[in-house]
Order: C-alpha cells, then structure tokens, then sequence
C-alpha cells in the first residue's frame, strides 16, 4: 500500500496543496456519502473525471520545466517554483477513499501527456478500487466535450468534476458543454499566480487569446472589467485618456470567474477558498458549481472553516 504521506515525500507538497487537498478530500467524502444513500435506489453510476490529473508526483526537473513554460507566458515575470506545488495531487485521495466508503463506478484520470497517464496507472495501482481507472493521454478539453455527451446520452450518470488546470489551460467552452448535466464542478482559478500578470498595469493584456478562452469572454469585455479610463492633464495644459487598473484585481479575477459560473450554474459558492503565498497574496482560488443547492451550501461551509 502506498504511504498516505506520498505528497510530501514527493518534495512538491505544500501548505497549498494541502489546503486543496484536504478541502476537495472533505467535499468527495461529503458527496459520497450523499449519493451512496441514492444510487442504488435510482440506479445511478459516479463519475470521477480529473481533467489534469498529472502523474501523481512533482520531480524538480519536472517544475523547473514548468517555470520556464511561465517564463514563455510572462515574459521577465519571475515565478515562486513554491507555488507551482498547489498544482494536481488529487488522484492518490479520492481512490484511497475506497478504503472506506463505497467509491465511484468509474474514474477518469485526464492529463495531456501519455507518460504521465503511465506514471499515474502505475502509482495508484496500489490502490484496488471496485470502479474501473481509466487513464486517458490527451487534451482536457476534448475529453470535457467527450464526458458531456456521455451524460446527456444516459442521464443516471453523476458526475464530480475536478479542473486543476496548469497555467491557462482550460478554455471555458469545456465548462459550457458540462453545465445542465449532472454535474458537481471544483476549478482551481490561477488569479494571482497567472491571470494577474497578464493584466499589465498600462492596460495591455499579454496572451489576450488565452485569457478570452479561459473566461469566455471578448477582449473588450475584459479590459471593461479590469481597467478604467480617466482623464489628465499634462503638464501643457493637454487633456489624454489615461487606462487605469482597477484596485484588488486578484480579487476582481475570483469576482468574475464565480460571476461566469453563475451564469451556467444556478449555485456557485460566493466566496471560494483563497490560498495566499508567503507574503499573504492571493494566487489562486478554488471555486464550485453545481445545480444542486445542497452540494454548494456543503462546499461553502467547508471552504469557510479553512478561509477563517
């Protein structure tokens, strides 16, 4: 049986990967239980998809490729390896649960690269589970298309969805194709850590492409949400339009993704966990959506103990 420490014996955990961890391991146990209580009686399967499981372990060479693919995305943006450790790791706690509850039917680990969907097979083969594992090599937004049109073809399908995505991965047409299915979603929203340094001061967006796929939304409507005009005169009397950064745009970032969510979602939970670095900045947010109001009243009172 593998140690249930593995994380941090691994070398990339964290406070913020156990933050993360411990929240969406507190939620799945929450859910399970729920649905265990249904599932026979309605006929139900459980779905896990974990679009960007990754391969179970963070190596130093792997995370250094990492920084320098944020170093690509950035420009001369400096990047704290440190929080990079919040990324993935979910995979080892949800199959372990089955060593105490009735897990789910099938699970599906997602992630872009062939090796590390090996890696990932290998490393919870130590975990048997009565669901089927199944590791698929490919991209995360294809695989979301291919889960939704699962769910609406049979509709005794549920299915937690888990979106951990590196960087600026996921676009938002993958988060359109699963919203009216039956579907518990938790997103980890990079708002400090990527989304606010593509945010220039001067109010130019660097990568504006990734950032319209990622929120779905026109690069017009961005800068709209983001930045403000203002007028001021110049030394010689002359009057020019000056763009301006809003304050507090990390926690505009968090505003609108949960905004977006609810747009698709009738239930979002308002204030998503915040996992903060050493100098008590906010880099990323954790955030779920469901169309049942239980699931997210649950989410919220979980985040809430661990944002006190």
């Amino acid at each position: 049986m593998a140690n249930s420490n593995c994380v941090q014996q691994n070398g990339w955990g964290g406070n913020w990967t156990e933050q993360k961890l411990d929240c969406f391991e507190s939620y799945v146990r929450a859910y399970l239980t729920i649905m265990n209580v249904y599932r026979d009686k309605y006929h139900w399967k459980l779905i896990y998809f974990d679009g960007f499981a990754g391969c179970g372990s963070r190596t130093e060479e792997e995370t250094t490729q990492e920084v320098e693919s944020l170093y690509n995305l950035f420009g001369d943006e400096l990047v704290d390896k440190q929080e990079l450790s919040v990324y993935q790791g979910a995979a080892e706690r949800v199959v372990r649960l089955e060593e105490e509850m009735r897990g789910f039917d099938f699970y599906y680990f997602i992630d872009l690269y062939e090796e590390n969907c090996t890696k990932l097979e290998l490393k919870l083969a130590d975990y048997p589970t009565k669901g089927y594992k199944l590791f698929r090599p490919g991209d995360a937004n294809i695989q979301i298309q291919l889960l939704a049109a699962a769910l609406e073809r049979d509709r005794h399908f549920k299915s937690l969805v888990l979106l951990d995505p590196f960087g600026m991965q996921l676009d938002w047409s993958g988060i359109q194709a699963i919203a009216g299915k039956s579907v518990d979603l938790w997103i980890l929203v990079p708002s400090g850590m990527v989304i606010n340094r593509l945010l220039k001061k001067n109010g130019e967006l660097l990568h504006p492409e990734k950032l319209v796929k990622f929120f779905g939304m026109s690069e017009e409507d961005i800068k709209k949400w983001f930045y403000v005009h203002r007028e001021e005169t110049t030394l010689f009397g002359d009057v020019k339009d000056v763009v301006i950064k809003k304050s507090k745009p990390i926690e505009l970032i968090a505003e609108l993704f949960v905004n977006r969510l609810g747009e698709l979602f009738p239930y979002v939970t308002p204030e998503p966990l915040v996992m903060r670095n050493r100098n008590n900045v906010p880099i990323f947010h954790f955030i779920c959506a469901s169309f049942s109001p239980t699931a997210v009243k649950i989410a919220q009172q979980i985040i809430n103990k661990r944002n006190r």
